[in-house]
């Protein structure tokens, strides 16, 4: 190998394919599912100034690499980056200074990818939060749905402002309320406690629960969960750990990349999503073939 190359956001962006990473999230919640992957469990830690950092990893057997993922939170703005490793030496072989973006990507993709999985034909979406979660949600979900109307709420009324003009949504005033315009929601916020109620939603729901994604976090209450027709999740693990399972972990689940052998409409559903390491394998990959020698 000749040294191991270094991509920054601005060389990162060009790279993305929407669409190709929804496929290549398939993909790897497939193989996941399949156990040809090693994904060890998420690594967190909190630091004294309020920060969040998650460290995860992957390899898939078989592969020429192995990943290694960093993302973090402080003060609402997020960082990261991901490395692409030899997996014959160890040797690093790309480093992805992609700031956190891809994390934010792939996870966005996962979740639209599911609505296409699941066969929905929502006109509509509803968002909680304002972040980049909350943009790249609306982005991704209009490439699997046609989408009419978005509806957002958040906490900051004039962050919600801002974040509903910049995606073409029309703010609501509470989740109960964004809850009756649609049957389709996206969770995006780090709560520690229930924003979403079984009573406020409409039969036939699915809820794409993407934020709670550590110890104490929630998002949904867990009657929603318990009346879900079908609970999905990414790893089931991982989400009795650290995702919305954690509060009803004596539920049945089924792994995504096992629905994604035999997809199926249902009537009501919840996606627990986690964020795993082979999602920023695959995605490293992607964006880092083009340079990295195959």
């Amino acid at each position: 190998m000749s040294g191991m190359h270094v991509l920054n956001l601005d060389e990162i962006r060009p790279r993305i394919d929407d669409l190709a990473v929804m496929l290549r999230m398939r993909e790897a919640l497939m193989a996941q599912a399949r156990g040809e992957c090693s994904t060890p469990m998420p690594m967190h830690l909190d630091t004294a100034n309020g920060g969040e950092v998650h460290i995860k990893s992957s390899y898939r057997r078989g592969g020429k690499y192995f990943a290694l993922k960093m993302a973090s939170t402080f003060h609402g703005a997020g960082n990261g980056m991901m490395m692409l490793c030899s997996a014959e030496t160890g040797e690093p072989v790309a480093y992805l200074a992609d700031a956190g973006h891809l994390t934010d990507i792939r996870t966005a993709a996962v979740a639209a990818m599911v609505a296409r999985e699941l066969g929905r034909q929502d006109m509509s979406i509803g968002i909680l939060g304002t972040g980049i979660q909350a943009r790249l949600t609306a982005r991704f979900h209009r490439h699997v749905l046609a989408l009419e109307n978005v509806f957002l709420w958040g906490r900051d009324a004039e962050k919600a402002r801002r974040c509903a003009e910049e995606i073409g949504a029309t703010a609501v005033k509470s989740p109960a309320e964004l809850a009756a315009c649609t049957r389709l929601i996206v969770t995006c916020t780090a709560a520690r406690g229930s924003l979403l109620f079984a009573r406020d939603l409409q039969p036939g729901t699915h809820i794409s629960a993407v934020g709670a994604d550590s110890v104490g976090k929630q998002e949904l209450d867990p009657e929603i969960l318990r009346s879900a027709n079908l609970l999905l999740v990414d790893s089931r693990r991982q989400c009795e750990k650290l995702g919305e399972l954690q509060h009803a972990a004596e539920l049945g689940s089924v792994e995504i990349g096992e629905f994604c052998e035999r997809p199926r409409a249902v009537r009501s559903s919840v996606a627990d999503f986690t964020g795993l390491g082979v999602e920023d394998l695959f995605i490293a990959e992607m964006i880092a073939e083009q340079t990295v020698s195959r």
